[in-house]
């Protein structure tokens, strides 16, 4: 079975690099290989790609050895393991507020003993069965992630509980979602600066990764600094429209 480059960095206590894919383009998977990203976060909750262009995508994923972090667009037991049988690496799971509902996540995505994910065998993830067998299990256990994405004041109250649930490997702050969320709170002096603090304790209490996005070089020197493993940087969205504002600007310079 493939080995996950960023479990065997948060293992050895290193970052993981990481950047966002939202649509169907094959060629940005074989760029940040090349690039040395170890993950890319593949979005489906606001992006949308169909089942069979997903299973292309992930094919890819293998070809140029990158993990891939999913995000799905549903919490259906047997479709979030099939995206690991397709060949994610991990899955990271949109809106986890409980340690309740990170343990029926668990149950999902990881095979007994630590959940109750069902067993096929015949996926990419095991080569089609011709690398599969008796470790086939364990190996996967092993060998593939669960995020949980910490987005609302209550996932942040219950940060300890989340993060000290067996079988979670790590949380990532959505601060869009949790700023949304914190706007709204009445005499509350939470903000995400206090929500990343607060994650990065649990998640060193309990020897979990954490992350969140970052969006700037000093942003991320800031959240590594505070003991983040996953750092996401970059993405094809945000570089398409980057280029096209300059080439833009070229134009206006010309013409």
């Amino acid at each position: 079975m493939r080995q996950s480059k960023t479990l065997a960095k948060f293992r050895n206590g290193e970052a993981a690099r990481f950047c966002c894919l939202g649509h169907f383009v094959p060629s940005f998977i074989c760029q940040a290989a090349h690039y040395k990203f170890d993950c890319i976060w593949l979005d489906l909750e606001h992006r949308l790609i169909s089942e069979r262009e997903v299973q292309s995508l992930l094919a890819y994923f293998h070809l140029y050895d990158i993990d891939c972090m999913l995000r799905p667009p549903t919490l259906e037991f047997t479709r979030l393991y099939r995206y690991l049988e397709d060949g994610a690496t991990g899955l990271m799971i949109p809106h986890v507020s409980t340690a309740e509902k990170a343990k029926e996540l668990v149950q999902a995505v990881k095979f007994p003993p630590l959940g109750n994910r069902g067993l096929d065998g015949a996926g990419m993830d095991c080569d089609f069965i011709i690398n599969g067998g008796p470790d086939y299990p364990e190996q996967a256990n092993r060998e593939t992630f669960l995020v949980v994405q910490i987005e609302t004041p209550e996932a942040v109250a219950n940060a300890d509980a989340i993060a000290a649930v067996e079988g979670v490997d790590g949380l990532f702050v959505g601060p869009g979602d949790l700023g949304l969320r914190i706007k709204h709170l009445e005499n509350d002096n939470l903000t995400i600066e206090k929500a990343d603090q607060i994650v990065a304790k649990a998640a060193k209490k309990h020897g979990k990764a954490w992350g969140r996005p970052c969006f700037s070089l000093e942003h991320m020197k800031e959240v590594h600094e505070m003991g983040a493993t996953i750092l996401n940087h970059g993405g094809e969205f945000m570089a398409i429209k980057n280029m096209l504002e300059e080439c833009s600007g070229n134009f206006d310079k010309v013409l």
